[in-house]
Order: C-alpha cells, then structure tokens, then sequence
C-alpha cells in the first residue's frame, strides 16, 4: 500500500475514533454507567494506529519524548501549564464557599473508586498514569489529529465538552454541573498547551500538576 493511500486513511480513522469516544462517553449522561471509560483506551488506540498509518514521526507526531523540554520553552506554554494548578485550588475553594463543604466531598467520591488516597507511592502511580492516558486521547488523538479535518477551537470545545460528561457523577445537580464545567475549563487549558508545544506529554505534566495540587490541597486544608 502506497504511503498516499495510508495518509488518506488517516482521516477516516479519525473521524471514525472520534465518533466512537463520543458515543461512548454520553453514556455517562447515566452516572452508573460504566463503559464511558472505555473512551479513553479507545483514544489511545486510535491515536497510535492514526500514527502508524500516517508514519507520523518527530514535529508530526503528538508525543515525543526527546523535546519535552523544548516544547515547554516555547512561547506562553509554561504558563498555560500553570494554569490548572491554580485552577484546581480555586475550584475547590469556590465550591466548598458555594456548597458548604459538599463540593469536596462530591469529589473524593468520584474518584475514591480509581484512586488510593491512604497509599501515597500507589496515589502518584494513579494520578500519573490516568493523566497521560487521558492526554493521549483526547488531546494527542481527539484534538490533535482531529485538528486535520477542522479547525482547532471546534476541536477544543467537543473535546472538552466530551471529557467533561464523562466526569459525571451521581450527586446533586448544582454540584454535578460546577464539577462538569470546572473539568471542561481544565479541559479546553490542556487544548491551548497542546496547541502551542505539540506535544501531549507536555498537557500531561500539566494535567499531573494540576491533580496533584488538587489532592494536596484536598488532603491539607479540606
């Protein structure tokens, strides 16, 4: 197979990647639901199978290793990256102001089932781990290959808009919707830092920043 016939697939795959996470996720507009994960591993296959069929390679790939330092130094990424840091922070703060404690607990509920908090080697594993797998997908994957067929802010509101749903939770409605929108914000940051290092290793330091200042935070003051 021609290298033109493999690269004219790679939007098909895209499309068709895309189009599957999204089904998968709205699941989650059923909190109990348990297959909107799933969208993640979808995420990570298609963005590797997209860049094996493309031959994606060094400036054309959306990870790599060997420039993250680079990647970090270029114009304005550093900042975006520390913007979910104080994101997090301030979203617990406001929540707990705005639902008198309930917003932190909301939380810790929706992630108690995936992560350790009482075994901190195991915590940071965790944390490190569903961040790159996440950045992968949806950043790596649904934005950055996406971004071939339309432009990028479309790319970065339904991404966000399908990370988000797919942090619903059961919980009560107020809470459920400023969770949803605080993680769609996070989100759409995480877009702009891919869009301006290309690399979606970089998003996922900023990503394991941001959960780790959240946790702390969590564990220190809540």
């Amino acid at each position: 197979m021609s290298d033109s016939i493999k690269k004219d697939k790679g939007p098909l795959l895209t499309a068709i990647g895309v189009f599957i996470m999204i089904l998968l996720t709205i699941t989650k507009v059923v909190p109990s639901s348990q297959i909107a994960g799933y969208s993640v591993f979808v995420g990570i296959a298609c963005f590797f199978i997209v860049e094996a069929v493309t031959k994606a390679r060094g400036a054309e790939s959306g990870l790599h290793f060997q420039t993250v330092l680079e990647d970090i130094k270029k114009p304005g990424v550093l900042l975006w990256m520390l913007l979910p840091i104080v994101s997090a922070i301030a979203t617990l703060v406001v929540g707990d102001l705005m639902f008198s404690g309930a917003f932190v607990s909301h939380v810790v509920g929706r992630t108690s089932s995936m992560l350790a908090f009482d075994k901190l080697p195991l915590l940071i594993c965790q944390v490190s781990i569903a961040a790159l797998g996440e950045e992968i997908a949806f950043r790596g994957f649904f934005v950055g290959k996406a971004m071939k067929l339309v432009p990028f802010w479309p790319c970065a509101v339904v991404s966000s808009l399908v990370f988000a749903v797919g942090h619903i939770a059961v919980g009560n409605v107020g809470l459920v919707v400023y969770d949803v929108a605080a993680v769609f914000i996070d989100s759409i940051i995480y877009a702009v830092i891919y869009r301006k290092s290309g690399n979606c290793l970089v998003c996922t330091i900023s990503h394991i920043l941001c959960n780790a200042a959240g946790i702390a935070a969590t564990l220190i003051f809540f």
